[in-house]
Protein backbone atom coordinates (compact mmCIF):
# COMPACT_ATOMS: atom_id res chain seq x y z
CA UNK A 1 0.00 0.00 0.00
CA UNK A 2 1.24 3.27 -0.61
CA UNK A 3 1.22 5.81 1.81
CA UNK A 4 -0.33 9.80 1.57
CA UNK A 5 3.09 10.80 1.69
CA UNK A 6 4.14 8.81 -1.17
CA UNK A 7 1.57 10.19 -3.29
CA UNK A 8 1.93 13.43 -2.44
CA UNK A 9 5.70 13.81 -3.05
CA UNK A 10 4.62 12.28 -6.37
CA UNK A 11 2.34 15.15 -7.25
CA UNK A 12 4.60 17.37 -5.96
CA UNK A 13 7.54 16.40 -8.68
CA UNK A 14 5.05 15.76 -11.38
CA UNK A 15 3.80 19.24 -10.84
CA UNK A 16 6.85 20.60 -10.81
CA UNK A 17 7.93 19.21 -14.50
CA UNK A 18 4.98 20.25 -15.62
CA UNK A 19 4.74 24.11 -14.53
CA UNK A 20 8.24 24.38 -16.23
CA UNK A 21 7.44 22.97 -19.21
CA UNK A 22 4.54 25.31 -19.10
CA UNK A 23 6.36 27.97 -18.51
CA UNK A 24 8.85 26.70 -21.44
CA UNK A 25 5.67 27.46 -23.41
CA UNK A 26 4.14 30.70 -22.03
CA UNK A 27 7.76 31.63 -22.63
CA UNK A 28 7.84 30.55 -26.52
CA UNK A 29 4.15 31.26 -27.09
CA UNK A 30 3.08 33.74 -25.19
CA UNK A 31 5.67 36.31 -24.38
CA UNK A 32 5.89 37.81 -27.85
CA UNK A 33 2.55 38.97 -27.32
CA UNK A 34 2.91 40.30 -24.33
CA UNK A 35 5.94 42.25 -25.33
CA UNK A 36 3.33 43.56 -28.54
CA UNK A 37 0.40 44.33 -26.41
CA UNK A 38 3.04 46.45 -23.65
CA UNK A 39 4.29 47.84 -27.40
CA UNK A 40 0.30 49.30 -27.90
CA UNK A 41 0.10 50.00 -24.51
CA UNK A 42 3.35 52.19 -24.26
CA UNK A 43 2.22 53.89 -27.83
CA UNK A 44 -0.91 54.44 -26.33
CA UNK A 45 0.18 56.62 -23.15
CA UNK A 46 2.92 58.51 -25.12
CA UNK A 47 -0.04 60.01 -27.40
CA UNK A 48 -2.50 60.90 -24.05
CA UNK A 49 0.94 62.51 -23.05
CA UNK A 50 1.35 64.13 -25.95
CA UNK A 51 -2.40 64.97 -25.99
CA UNK A 52 -1.94 66.62 -22.33
CA UNK A 53 0.74 69.04 -23.46
CA UNK A 54 4.03 66.92 -21.32
CA UNK A 55 1.58 66.72 -18.15
CA UNK A 56 2.59 63.40 -17.47
CA UNK A 57 5.59 63.09 -18.89
CA UNK A 58 7.85 61.96 -16.23
CA UNK A 59 4.61 58.96 -14.92
CA UNK A 60 4.94 57.70 -18.61
CA UNK A 61 9.13 57.59 -18.53
CA UNK A 62 9.14 56.13 -14.94
CA UNK A 63 10.76 52.50 -15.03
CA UNK A 64 8.70 49.58 -13.69
CA UNK A 65 9.72 47.88 -10.73
CA UNK A 66 10.75 44.78 -12.57
CA UNK A 67 12.20 44.84 -16.30
CA UNK A 68 10.93 42.66 -19.00
CA UNK A 69 13.74 40.56 -18.39
CA UNK A 70 13.57 39.98 -15.13
CA UNK A 71 9.50 39.04 -15.84
CA UNK A 72 10.55 36.74 -18.49
CA UNK A 73 13.10 34.85 -16.12
CA UNK A 74 10.33 34.92 -12.94
CA UNK A 75 8.23 33.59 -15.68
CA UNK A 76 9.47 29.75 -14.84
CA UNK A 77 9.83 30.69 -11.29
CA UNK A 78 5.83 31.40 -11.27
CA UNK A 79 5.25 28.52 -13.41
CA UNK A 80 7.45 26.09 -11.40
CA UNK A 81 6.28 27.33 -8.23
CA UNK A 82 2.26 27.28 -9.31
CA UNK A 83 2.95 23.82 -10.82
CA UNK A 84 4.29 22.54 -7.18
CA UNK A 85 1.35 24.02 -5.31
CA UNK A 86 -1.33 22.36 -7.62
CA UNK A 87 0.22 18.78 -7.70
CA UNK A 88 0.36 18.88 -3.81
CA UNK A 89 -3.49 19.66 -4.15
CA UNK A 90 -4.02 17.22 -6.88
CA UNK A 91 -2.69 14.19 -5.01
CA UNK A 92 -4.69 15.17 -2.31
CA UNK A 93 -7.77 15.23 -4.19
CA UNK A 94 -6.72 11.71 -6.15
CA UNK A 95 -6.30 10.46 -2.58
CA UNK A 96 -9.39 11.66 -1.56
CA UNK A 97 -11.65 10.95 -4.14
CA UNK A 98 -9.75 7.61 -5.36
CA UNK A 99 -12.44 5.25 -4.16
CA UNK A 100 -15.00 6.79 -5.94
CA UNK A 101 -13.62 6.97 -9.23
CA UNK A 102 -15.04 3.61 -11.12
CA UNK A 103 -12.28 2.42 -12.59
CA UNK A 104 -9.58 -0.34 -10.96
CA UNK A 105 -6.93 1.43 -12.85
CA UNK A 106 -4.78 4.31 -11.12
CA UNK A 107 -3.16 5.96 -14.69
CA UNK A 108 -6.86 6.07 -15.90
CA UNK A 109 -7.89 7.54 -12.36
CA UNK A 110 -5.23 10.56 -12.39
CA UNK A 111 -6.45 10.83 -15.77
CA UNK A 112 -9.48 11.35 -15.75
CA UNK A 113 -9.58 13.40 -12.75
CA UNK A 114 -6.90 15.93 -14.66
CA UNK A 115 -9.10 16.27 -17.62
CA UNK A 116 -11.85 16.95 -15.13
CA UNK A 117 -10.00 19.74 -13.39
CA UNK A 118 -8.96 21.01 -16.59
CA UNK A 119 -12.44 21.48 -17.67
CA UNK A 120 -13.57 23.04 -14.33
CA UNK A 121 -10.96 24.77 -13.44
CA UNK A 122 -9.71 25.87 -16.69
CA UNK A 123 -11.53 26.04 -19.38
CA UNK A 124 -15.12 27.13 -18.01
CA UNK A 125 -13.93 30.31 -16.98
CA UNK A 126 -11.62 30.99 -20.05
CA UNK A 127 -15.25 30.44 -22.21
CA UNK A 128 -17.15 33.21 -20.49
CA UNK A 129 -13.81 35.06 -19.22
CA UNK A 130 -11.14 34.87 -21.90
CA UNK A 131 -7.41 36.80 -20.21
CA UNK A 132 -6.37 39.91 -21.53
CA UNK A 133 -3.47 41.19 -22.50
CA UNK A 134 -1.63 44.24 -21.32
CA UNK A 135 -3.55 47.62 -22.70
CA UNK A 136 -6.79 45.95 -21.62
CA UNK A 137 -8.47 46.22 -18.85
CA UNK A 138 -10.01 49.10 -16.74
CA UNK A 139 -7.65 48.90 -13.67
CA UNK A 140 -10.77 50.10 -11.58
CA UNK A 141 -12.74 47.17 -12.03
CA UNK A 142 -10.02 44.70 -11.55
CA UNK A 143 -11.88 43.35 -7.76
CA UNK A 144 -15.13 42.60 -9.96
CA UNK A 145 -13.16 41.46 -12.71
CA UNK A 146 -11.08 38.73 -10.04
CA UNK A 147 -14.30 38.02 -7.74
CA UNK A 148 -16.12 36.49 -10.94
CA UNK A 149 -13.47 35.11 -12.82
CA UNK A 150 -12.83 32.54 -9.45
CA UNK A 151 -16.78 32.41 -8.66
CA UNK A 152 -16.54 31.30 -12.54
CA UNK A 153 -13.92 28.41 -11.15
CA UNK A 154 -16.05 27.17 -8.39
CA UNK A 155 -19.49 27.29 -11.19
CA UNK A 156 -17.02 25.12 -13.27
CA UNK A 157 -16.16 22.65 -10.71
CA UNK A 158 -19.79 22.27 -9.86
CA UNK A 159 -20.76 21.71 -13.32
CA UNK A 160 -17.85 18.76 -13.50
CA UNK A 161 -19.63 17.30 -10.20
CA UNK A 162 -23.16 17.57 -11.93
CA UNK A 163 -21.71 15.81 -14.91
CA UNK A 164 -20.51 13.10 -13.13
CA UNK A 165 -23.53 12.61 -11.12
CA UNK A 166 -25.99 12.62 -13.65
CA UNK A 167 -23.65 10.40 -15.65
CA UNK A 168 -24.16 7.83 -13.27
CA UNK A 169 -27.81 8.21 -12.60
CA UNK A 170 -28.44 7.41 -16.41
CA UNK A 171 -25.95 4.44 -16.66
CA UNK A 172 -28.53 2.25 -15.85
CA UNK A 173 -30.16 3.07 -19.13
CA UNK A 174 -26.64 1.85 -21.15
CA UNK A 175 -23.54 3.74 -22.35
CA UNK A 176 -24.89 6.07 -24.61
CA UNK A 177 -27.29 7.62 -21.91
CA UNK A 178 -24.80 7.76 -19.72
CA UNK A 179 -22.46 9.76 -22.07
CA UNK A 180 -25.42 11.89 -23.09
CA UNK A 181 -26.10 12.61 -19.49
CA UNK A 182 -22.55 13.39 -18.33
CA UNK A 183 -22.45 15.87 -21.01
CA UNK A 184 -26.05 17.59 -20.93
CA UNK A 185 -25.12 17.84 -16.84
CA UNK A 186 -22.00 19.82 -17.84
CA UNK A 187 -23.30 21.94 -20.37
CA UNK A 188 -26.93 22.95 -18.27
CA UNK A 189 -24.91 23.82 -15.64
CA UNK A 190 -22.39 25.83 -17.08
CA UNK A 191 -24.69 27.61 -20.02
CA UNK A 192 -27.17 28.59 -16.77
CA UNK A 193 -24.43 30.08 -15.27
CA UNK A 194 -23.44 32.29 -17.92
CA UNK A 195 -26.86 33.31 -18.32
CA UNK A 196 -26.75 34.77 -14.42
CA UNK A 197 -23.05 35.85 -14.80
CA UNK A 198 -22.45 39.53 -15.53
CA UNK A 199 -20.79 40.30 -18.89
CA UNK A 200 -17.33 41.84 -19.00
CA UNK A 201 -15.98 43.23 -22.22
CA UNK A 202 -13.24 46.08 -21.73
CA UNK A 203 -11.56 45.44 -25.01
CA UNK A 204 -10.96 48.49 -27.14
CA UNK A 205 -11.82 48.68 -30.95
CA UNK A 206 -9.01 49.52 -31.30
CA UNK A 207 -7.04 46.85 -30.00
CA UNK A 208 -5.99 43.94 -33.15
CA UNK A 209 -8.09 41.59 -32.63
CA UNK A 210 -5.67 39.12 -34.06
CA UNK A 211 -3.12 39.66 -31.44
CA UNK A 212 -5.96 39.44 -28.39
CA UNK A 213 -6.56 36.18 -30.09
CA UNK A 214 -3.14 35.14 -30.21
CA UNK A 215 -2.54 35.77 -26.56
CA UNK A 216 -5.70 34.05 -25.45
CA UNK A 217 -4.45 30.98 -27.05
CA UNK A 218 -1.50 31.15 -25.84
CA UNK A 219 -2.67 31.56 -22.11
CA UNK A 220 -5.03 28.08 -23.07
CA UNK A 221 -2.26 26.51 -24.00
CA UNK A 222 -0.36 26.76 -21.39
CA UNK A 223 -2.57 25.77 -19.15
CA UNK A 224 -3.77 22.91 -20.92
CA UNK A 225 0.04 22.03 -20.84
CA UNK A 226 0.37 22.00 -17.39
CA UNK A 227 -3.07 20.17 -17.01
CA UNK A 228 -2.08 17.28 -19.62
CA UNK A 229 1.77 16.81 -18.40
CA UNK A 230 0.78 17.49 -14.58
CA UNK A 231 -2.30 14.36 -15.56
CA UNK A 232 0.20 11.87 -17.42
CA UNK A 233 3.30 12.58 -14.84
CA UNK A 234 0.79 11.61 -12.45
CA UNK A 235 -0.51 8.95 -14.24
CA UNK A 236 2.85 7.57 -14.65
CA UNK A 237 4.09 7.45 -11.30
CA UNK A 238 0.71 5.75 -9.73
CA UNK A 239 0.76 3.18 -12.36
CA UNK A 240 1.16 -0.23 -10.83
CA UNK A 241 3.97 -2.32 -11.81
CA UNK A 242 3.42 -6.20 -12.73
CA UNK A 243 5.38 -6.86 -9.99
CA UNK A 244 2.40 -5.31 -7.54
CA UNK A 245 -0.38 -6.70 -9.31
CA UNK A 246 -2.22 -9.36 -7.70
CA UNK A 247 -1.63 -12.56 -9.46
CA UNK A 248 -4.35 -15.16 -9.47
CA UNK A 249 -3.09 -18.41 -10.38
Amino acid sequence: MRTFGQLLVRGLIAGLFAGLLAGTFAYVMGEPRVDAAIAIEEANAGAHTHDQGGEHEHAAEEEPLVSRNGQKAGLFLATGLSGVALGGIFAVAFTLLRRKLRTGNDAYAALGLAAAGFIGVVLVPFLKYPPNPPAVGDPETITRRTVTYLLTIVIGLLAVWAGVALSRWTARYGEVARLAGGVAGLVLTVAAAYLILPRINEVPDTFPATLLWQFRFASLGTQATLWLLLGFGYAATVARRPSEQKVSV
